[in-house]
């Protein structure tokens, strides 16, 4: 079979194996794998570094199917390249427990390199994975020894170009010149409202030049040698590269090709038949693969193999050359931590002063940094608040990517997206600070951290009223009871220096998924701690301080600068004859994986005379308080004043809490 009609060949398999999918599964996105199928086929099988033998190989070029709706393209290029995913699996497109679900999911299917369909989130992504790729090679590249060397492709959509994630993030990518990071744009002028005119006018490769990007346009999404010429020209740019590709969604589907009916949804047996027909197809049986295709799809497993075993060898004459650096470069790729690594971790006792846990974190995060080398991260323009400077290291620039810091700029959601893009592509342990408010706008990015189950750290300060002057609009209220309703998401919001540490200590646990720290504006008194505050942490709650002769009348529960105010109470109370146990409850999530048995120890079911104290929405404390309870907490908005000021009249203070729990005990 001659060459242009092989490629045809292998082509129109993936359309067809995803038009058999679709109309199998009875749902779906047809419009993006018809229209893009000869992008993506020429992009795997000529350009994309990679090894489907070894997913995980380390120097392999990502791939990120930004438009992630259309998942049968992703699904069909695996399949018939070789990786670990079978025919079986197309047959079980979107059904329960299949390696083929809706959306492309990180984890559940070998070559998924994130988690794609919120539109723009794959776009940033690939981001993230360019700096972080950047990063490693300025790092641990030598003279003669490229050992770090690849680029991150990926197809994006109208869509993807039109969400604001995206925007923010491409402007940081063309900032940092990042010349490893190509985008294929499927640019098909159609969306699921019908044509992209109605809402969407602007000349997008223009906006992209403003941005710093290198951008093509190829006329026709057939034309395969445009394509290679177009991804050519971008891998020898210094910069990052948006290559426009004009397609016709569904195309090869008669009566649905170029309209929004074309988007989403099966066509239906019928068209199936004609759309198989217009495209020359040689079978109508479903799920027919053609062997010359895909014995020509499978020389990616031979190509792989034989890059992989290229690398491995330069990989072992760098050792020989770098050991040091080659051992530092195979432990951070491993996620591994150095022995020791948080013995320098601050300690705190309740003589000394008293200190925003903000200010805490950016002194933990200082102190393990030197002895972490993969942890790297900065802020959305608020770094002197947050505490996120990595002292005595430089900024991340398109001169210096060995930098540790980075100047995100006032992107909070593309600094969401970006961050989940490095800790995917491996080899750093990033982290993103802004205030506790703000996390609303980064909040999808945060979720999709927390599905893939991602090493992210966010650190979120300004975290109550206490913020004060600033006003309402920056005292977060909702955010934490938010953040806590995210399942795999970790939140940990410290009562004081010593706490904090322990935060830290968990947040960079190997195993751990995504951590939120929940930081103060304003300083807290050191606590008197009687166990290991940083065993107790990680137990996500602990007795801070006993009742008298263990006996309590009460158990009051705290989280942050409230806890100061409980153990205030217990002590006021303690002159009139009332025991009160206190207790600080920093993680919900923490103290939920305990056993029951020491879930029950810290607050005894018998006991149900219990206050909570936290300066945000109440919700979710039923819990812990039961139907017996009370929780000061706020069912309002804040106030502009000086933030002490605000947090007494709110009711934030130790004679509240203690007539509340008088109130309680009747």
């Amino acid at each position: 079979m001659s060459q242009p009609n092989l490629d045809e060949l292998c082509i129109n398999t993936i359309r067809t194996l995803s038009l058999d999918a679709v109309q199998q599964a009875g749902i779906g996105h047809l419009g993006l794998p018809l229209g893009a199928a000869p992008m993506a086929y020429i992009l795997w099988t000529k350009y994309l570094k990679h090894n489907p033998s070894n997913p995980n190989w380390a120097d392999r070029d990502r791939f990120v199917l930004s438009a992630g709706h259309g998942s049968m393209l992703l699904y069909s290029l695996l399949h018939l390249t070789g990786y670990d995913l079978s025919l079986d699996e197309i047959k079980k497109f979107r059904q329960w427990e299949s390696q083929t679900p809706g959306h492309p999911e990180h984890g559940e299917t070998a070559g998924v390199e994130t988690t794609t369909g919120p539109l723009g989130q794959g776009f940033a992504n690939g981001v993230g994975m360019a700096i972080a790729a950047k990063h490693l090679a300025a790092r641990f590249n030598q003279p003669g020894h490229e050992i770090m060397n690849h680029n991150i492709y990926g197809i994006v959509s109208d869509g993807d170009v039109m969400e604001g994630v995206a925007q923010e993030a491409a402007s940081l990518a063309g900032h940092l010149k990042l010349d490893n990071l190509i985008y294929l744009y499927d640019d098909n002028h159609i969306t699921i409202d019908g044509s992209t005119d109605i809402s969407f006018t602007e000349n997008v490769l223009k906006r992209f030049n403003a941005y710093g990007w290198h951008t093509q346009e190829v006329a026709d999404g057939n034309d395969l040698p445009a394509i290679s010429q177009a991804i050519e020209a971008a891998q020898q740019q210094n910069r990052p590269a948006l290559i426009s590709v004009k397609t016709i969604i569904g195309f090869g589907s008669p009566n649905k090709q170029g309209t929004p009916g074309a988007h989403g949804g099966p066509y239906g047996d019928e068209e199936n038949k004609l759309a198989k027909e217009n495209l020359d197809w040689p079978s109508q049986e479903a799920f027919h693969v053609p062997e010359e295709a895909l014995k020509h799809y499978r020389n990616c497993m031979k190509i792989g193999q034989s890059a992989e075993s290229d690398w491995n060898a330069q990989f072992e004459s760098y050792q020989q050359a770098h050991p040091e650096l080659s051992s530092q470069l195979t432990s951070v790729l491993s996620g591994e931590l150095s022995q020791g690594w948080s013995d320098d971790l601050p300690t705190y006792s309740v003589d000394d002063a008293p200190l925003a846990t903000r200010k805490a974190s950016g002194q933990a995060l200082n102190a393990i940094a030197h002895k972490v080398p993969s942890l790297m991260g900065g802020s959305a323009d608020l770094a002197g608040s947050n505490n996120t400077t990595l002292k005595d290291e430089p900024f991340l620039s398109a001169e210096n990517f060995a930098g540790r810091n980075i100047h995100f700029g006032v992107r909070e959601h593309g600094m969401g997206g970006i961050l989940n893009g490095m800790a995917l592509h491996g080899g750093v342990i990033p982290y993103g600070g802004t205030f506790l408010v703000f996390s609303d706008y980064m909040r999808a990015s945060i979720r999709l951290a927390a599905l893939m189950k991602q090493k992210v750290i966010y650190v979120f300060t300004h975290d109550s009223i206490g913020v004060g002057e600033d006003g309402p609009t920056h005292q977060p209220i909702e955010q934490i009871a938010a953040l806590r309703s995210i399942p795999n998401l970790t939140v940990i919001r410290p009562a004081d220096g010593a706490e904090t540490s322990g935060a830290w200590k968990v947040a960079l646990e190997p195993d751990g998924g995504p951590v939120a720290l929940i930081l103060s504006r304003q300083s807290m008194p050191q606590l008197p701690h009687e166990k290991n505050v940083i065993e107790a942490v990680a137990q996500g709650g602990y007795i801070l301080s006993e009742a008298e002769n263990g006996q309590p009348d009460l158990i009051f529960i705290g989280t942050g600068s409230e806890v100061q105010w409980a153990y205030n109470a217990q002590q006021q109370l303690l002159q009139e004859n009332i025991n009160a146990r206190v207790v600080s409850l920093p993680s919900w999530e923490l103290f939920e994986a305990q056993p029951q048995s020491y879930r029950d120890q810290v607050l005894p079911p018998n006991l149900q005379a219990r206050l909570a104290i936290e300066a945000g929405s109440p919700f979710g404390w039923e819990r812990y308080v039961g139907l017996n309870g009370k929780i000061i907490g706020l069912d309002r908005f804040g106030a502009s004043a000086p933030g002490g000021l605000v947090m007494d009249k709110l009711g934030f203070n130790t004679d509240n809490v203690v007539q509340q729990a008088k109130d309680l005990l009747g």
